[in-house]
């Protein structure tokens, strides 16, 4: 990274986090408008995870296509452009009016929020060293923390009080203030650019032929099959199945939000301090407890239903935290670009993939109830298992 400006590792971590969190809000927010959304725009469980799968497929896609020349720009200078897009395609989301201009906004979001997710997570693995490496992934993901515990439950209530697409309008509104704030702070990032050879597509390849390489791309994938499985219709499910009351779904993501606040640094540390993998399997056995208690529980009073909120943030998505950690050291500096884009390309298909798929596994009932979601819970715990065992697998390059 190019000497100046100044910026401190910490502020730097702190900045990229902020950049994250409107990532993660714009993605995560839908999820919970569930029940609204089909409600309002008569849309059918199948329907509702066509919209989910657009954004993760479209950055996906656009995620590939985008990987061989990743590292062939300063990092700021794509990381502005590609998020600059990402706020306007959030804008057009809040600006729809039907399910067809939804799909095709939240594609445009999911073009340009996939490579700009990319490129943060390369900026971390390009300046903080291998040793506070979790830790600084912690950091990134006490984004998604806050997104959970801060935007969800307010992009919820904004749509309670006035309509869903309140939402993404203020979503928009703070990705412009983020933006105009990177610009001002984050360096230039472009040492990379010393290290790579000048055929981009002679590297591409070798990148291609790598087998670890590959490994730590399998792992992402199973991560997110083992997550993303019941993600999309916890809202629904909570609301349909376990008695959750709708105005009351705010709670589940403010609980789990805020206790990761606190637990996503310190896992971090613990997986620096600890090992990667003991950390990573203690996140697993744990989650996967939790997984198939919630699938299968039926109606729980509310404090219960918040408990494992805080359960299965904690420990889910905790996973993800060594996991990242690791797959960021599996390739050398100098192809660390274009991993990383193939690295979220992976992680947005598989989003994406794994969301149709549960919207062909569970149907929704007449009353509002949504059928067969334990089969989903236990599809989930099945990946989460196979997680362990490619983990083990993953080498370090560096």
């Amino acid at each position: 990274m190019d000497s100046a400006p100044r910026v401190s590792e910490r502020n730097l971590l702190l900045l990229l986090a902020a950049v994250q969190f409107t990532h993660i809000m714009d993605f995560m927010v839908m999820m919970p408008l569930g029940p609204q959304l089909m409600r309002e725009l008569d849309l059918t469980a199948t329907q509702f995870g066509h919209i989910i799968s657009a954004f993760a497929l479209t950055a996906g896609v656009v995620g590939l296509a985008m990987a061989p020349f990743a590292d062939r720009f300063d990092r700021r200078r794509l990381l502005l452009i590609c998020y600059a897009g990402f706020a306007l395609g959030t804008l057009a989301c809040g600006l729809a009016t039907t399910p067809e201009m939804l799909i095709v906004a939240r594609a445009v979001c999911g073009a340009f929020g996939g490579v700009s997710s990319a490129t943060i997570l390369t900026i971390v693995a390009d300046v903080v060293p291998p040793e506070r490496r979790a830790r600084g992934m912690g950091i990134i993901m006490t984004a998604f923390s806050a997104a959970a515990a801060l935007g969800v439950p307010l992009g919820l209530k904004l749509a309670q009080w006035w309509k869903w697409e309140a939402p993404f309008l203020v979503i928009a509104a703070i990705a412009a203030g983020v933006w105009v704030l990177l610009a001002r702070v984050l360096p230039p990032v472009r040492g990379h650019l010393d290290l790579v050879g000048a055929d981009p597509r002679k590297d591409f390849l070798s990148l291609l032929r790598d087998r670890n390489a590959w490994t730590g791309i399998l792992l992402m994938m199973v991560c997110i099959m083992g997550h993303f499985m019941i993600i999309p219709y916890l809202s629904p499910y909570l609301v349909g199945n376990v008695g959750l009351a709708e105005e009351n779904l705010f709670l589940v993501y403010l609980v789990g939000g805020a206790v990761t606040i606190f637990t996503g640094p310190y896992v971090g540390k613990l997986a620096d301090r600890h090992g990667r993998f003991r950390v990573f399997t203690i996140m697993i056995v744990i989650a996967s407890a939790v997984i198939l208690h919630m699938a299968t529980s039926g109606p729980l009073p509310l404090w219960h239903i918040l408990l494992n909120a805080a359960l299965f943030f904690v420990f889910a998505s905790g996973r993800f935290i060594p996991a990242q950690a690791t797959i960021s050291l599996a390739v050398p500096p100098a192809r660390r670009g274009a991993y990383m884009s193939l690295v979220s390309c992976s992680r947005d298909l598989a989003s994406g993939v794994t969301a149709a798929v549960a919207g062909m596994v569970v149907t929704r009932a007449p009353g509002g109830a949504m059928l067969h979601f334990d089969r989903l819970g236990f599809i989930a715990v099945a990946f989460s298992i196979v997680s362990l065992f490619v983990f083990r697998l993953v080498k370090v390059a560096e």
